[in-house]
């Protein structure tokens, strides 16, 4: 019989608890024998619950008993998770965890003990909730080459940009329904300014591309400053605008990665991802496009995710041979002043024709955009491909005789 140790008992850890007795015959079929949860871990007393015998406040009672296999660590954040992942599998028991902030910090450091040690460490419940995208990047995926990932990748962003495509609602009233329905926290900055989503394509492209992207690496906007003038510009030009975050590979061994909001064509599949859903394409030598959808977090499809790792853990002692990266200096991450895009810009000017023909000789032919109510001395345009650098030196020159209230990028998927 495998024994199973849960560290956390909040809703990710009381939903795999759940998720574990509900469906516990047959996954004990899937994994080829007995499992049962031997200690849940939490600072908290739960006499009401039936699992009571279970709890825990002392770590190191799983730390030292060598019953337990697998370790599913669900509390969130570093501290305390940090030292209990790493003496875990230290120990030589296999850890699973749904806490992307600690892969996308720790992960290099994590499968490097791992694999010393012969377990393994998973985490197909960091990214996309319930959606299945570890274990295809790893597994499914490995006859190609992967040279691009881009998703929505944070549900709370996609029902905010939601409300206010579809609903006209701005983005400060969206975000308190968020807030009112349980998508967003009191303090909602780890999803509206990017950090969610950061941490996210962090962990999908140090898989991709081998190599331990940081957070830190990696430019990060977030939705505060869209406006419903910019949705309704877009909108009127059948593209939607969607907080995506993007990794590619480049030429020499380089990559391009980054997080913020962009304009995307309502023909792409991304387009029409809405309210809490998540989306991720990944793009394959072989495959082409090939995208995984579904809810993004949420108690019971995050749980999913984790007791499928806990299964996993179980069938497969030694250490997965494709789930792996290595801790690198992040030189092979190309500088976001490169990085190519069309961009949409809004702007009022003083004199229209002249602030055209000053758009002209600086961006070159562009598309102006329209809206209902638009003011005579407002324009919207999607500009050509230009990198980064190039776009904010020609704003920048634009910005002399006109204000430039917006500049989304553009993007193809």
């Amino acid at each position: 019989m495998a024994k199973i140790a849960v560290l956390g008992y909040g809703v990710v850890g009381s939903g795999t608890v759940e998720v574990f007795y509900k469906n516990k015959e047959s996954l004990e079929k899937k994994a080829g024998q007995e499992l049962d949860i031997k200690y849940i871990l939490d600072v908290r007393d739960f006499d009401d619950s039936p699992y009571k015998e279970k709890f825990t406040k002392d770590f190191n009672v799983i730390l030292n008993d060598p019953e337990v296999t697998v370790v599913a660590e669900v509390i969130g954040g570093l501290k305390p998770s940090y030292d209990f992942v790493k003496s875990s599998l230290m120990a030589g028991k296999s850890v699973v965890t749904s806490n992307k902030e600690l892969v996308a910090a720790k992960g290099a450091e994590f499968l490097a003990i791992a694999k010393e040690k012969n377990v393994n460490f998973f985490f197909e419940a960091s990214v996309g909730g319930g959606i299945p995208i570890i274990k295809p990047l790893h597994a499914c995926l490995s006859a190609n080459e992967i040279d691009e990932i881009a998703g929505i990748l944070n549900g709370t962003t996609n029902f905010i940009l939601t409300k206010m495509i579809r609903d006209g609602m701005d983005f400060e009233k969206a975000l308190k329904i968020a807030q009112e329905l349980g998508y967003a926290e009191r303090n909602p900055s780890a999803d509206v300014d990017g950090h969610d989503a950061c941490r996210k394509i962090c962990i999908l492209a140090s898989l991709a591309f081998g190599k331990h992207v940081y957070p830190e690496s990696v430019h990060t906007e977030g939705i505060t400053k869209i406006t419903l003038e910019d949705v309704e510009y877009c909108d009127s030009s059948d593209c939607k605008i969607k907080l995506i975050g993007c990794a590619k590979r480049e030429d020499q061994g380089k990559i391009s990665i980054g997080v913020f909001p962009a304009v995307i064509r309502d023909e792409s599949q991304l387009a029409g991802v809405n309210d809490v859903f998540n989306a991720i394409l990944v793009r394959g030598d072989a495959t082409g496009d090939v995208v995984f959808y579904g809810k993004g977090a949420g108690k019971l499809p995050t749980a999913s995710a984790v007791v499928s790792d806990i299964v996993s853990a179980v069938k497969h002692a030694n250490t997965s041979k494709s789930l792996t990266w290595a801790d690198s200096a992040q030189d092979f991450i190309k500088d976001f002043g490169d990085f190519r895009c069309a961009s949409y810009i809004r702007l009022t000017a003083k004199n229209v024709e002249v602030t055209k023909a000053v758009i002209k000789a600086l961006f070159g032919e562009v598309t102006y955009l329209s809206r209902k109510n638009q003011p005579e001395n407002e324009l919207a345009f999607i500009t050509g491909v230009m990198s980064e650098n190039e776009t904010v030196k020609a704003a920048e020159k634009v910005s002399d005789g006109a204000e430039i209230l917006g500049r989304i990028r553009v993007l193809d998927y």
